[in-house]
C-alpha cells in the first residue's frame, strides 16, 4: 500500500470514527449514566467482598484487585451494544450511503472500532477517578497510563467489532438486544475480572483462558495498579487481544455489506 493509498485509507477510517464520536458529543449524558454502573460495583460489591479474606491472590487488597476488572467490564458493556447503531444506520439509510462509498469495508469497521475506543477511554477516566477516591493504589505514571489506554482501546475495539458481527447476523434491534444481554454476563463472569482464575472449577478455567476479556483484565492489572503484575505476560495479553481483533475485523468486513439486504 503506497503512501497516498495509506493516507486515503486512514482518512476514511477517521471520517467514520468522527461521525460516531460526534454522536457522543451531542449526548454527553450517556457518559454520566454509564459512570453509575462501575461506581455501584466498586462501592457496593467491592466493599462487601473485601471482607472475604484471601479472595485476591498475593495478599493484594480486594478493591485493588477488582478495579481493573470493573474498568474492563464497563468498557465491555459499552462496546457490546455498539452494533445496535449499525442497525439504526441501516434503518435510517445511512448504511446504504456507506456501502456505495469507495471506502474499503475494513475502513468502515475499523472506523467504528476507533470511535468505540474513544467511548472506552472516557469510561476509563471515570473509573480511574473513582478508584483513586476509594484509596486504591492507582499507578498514574504517564507511561503506565498510555499503556493502559492502548489496552482499553484495543479491548473496546475488539468487543465493538464482535458486536457489529452479531448485528450483521441478527439484523433487528429486538433480537440484538436480547442476544447482547445474554452475551455480556457470561463473558464477564467467565473471566478473571472479579475473582482469580485459580478458584474456578477446571472447566471454567479453560473457558476463562479462551476469553479475551481475561487478557484485557490481566494487562490492566499490570498497568493500572502500583506494583501490578501480569499473570500471563503482557506480550501474551496484547497478542491475544490484537489477534482476536484482527480476525473479527476481517469477518466483520465480509459481513457488513449484508446488513443492507
Amino acid at each position: 500500500m503506497g503512501d497516498r493509498s495509506l493516507a486515503g485509507y486512514l482518512t476514511q477510517v477517521y471520517a467514520v470514527a468522527d461521525a460516531e464520536v460526534r454522536k457522543l458529543r451531542h449526548d454527553p449524558t450517556e457518559l454520566l449514566t454509564r459512570a453509575i454502573q462501575p461506581a455501584i460495583w466498586l462501592i457496593l460489591f467491592g466493599e462487601v467482598m473485601a471482607q472475604v479474606r484471601g479472595l485476591a491472590p498475593g495478599g493484594v487488597p480486594y478493591l485493588d484487585f477488582l478495579a481493573p476488572g470493573i474498568l474492563a467490564q464497563s468498557v465491555l458493556f459499552a462496546a457490546i451494544f455498539f452494533g445496535i447503531s449499525a442497525i439504526w444506520e441501516r434503518d435510517l439509510g445511512v448504511l446504504h450511503r456507506y456501502m456505495v462509498s469507495p471506502a474499503p469495508r475494513s475502513a468502515l469497521v475499523i472506523g467504528k472500532a476507533v470511535s468505540s475506543a474513544v467511548r472506552g477511554l472516557s469510561q476509563a477516566v471515570v473509573v480511574y477517578i473513582l478508584a483513586a477516591a476509594l484509596g486504591i493504589g492507582v499507578n498514574f505514571h504517564p507511561l503506565s497510563l498510555l499503556a493502559a489506554a492502548a489496552l482499553i482501546a484495543l479491548g473496546s475495539g475488539l468487543f465493538s467489532t464482535f458486536s457489529l458481527i452479531v448485528a450483521c447476523i441478527v439484523k433487528t434491534r429486538e433480537r440484538f438486544m436480547g442476544i447482547g444481554q445474554v452475551l455480556t454476563m457470561p463473558i464477564f463472569f467467565a473471566s478473571n475480572a472479579i475473582y482469580p482464575i485459580d478458584i474456578m472449577p477446571p472447566w471454567l478455567q479453560a473457558v476463562s483462558r479462551a476469553n479475551p476479556l481475561t487478557y484485557e483484565v490481566d494487562g490492566l492489572r499490570a498497568f493500572m495498579l502500583e506494583g501490578g503484575v501480569s499473570r500471563f505476560g503482557l506480550l501474551t495479553d496484547c497478542a491475544v487481544l490484537l489477534g482476536a481483533w484482527l480476525v473479527l475485523t476481517a469477518l466483520a468486513a465480509r459481513l457488513y455489506p449484508r446488513m443492507t439486504t
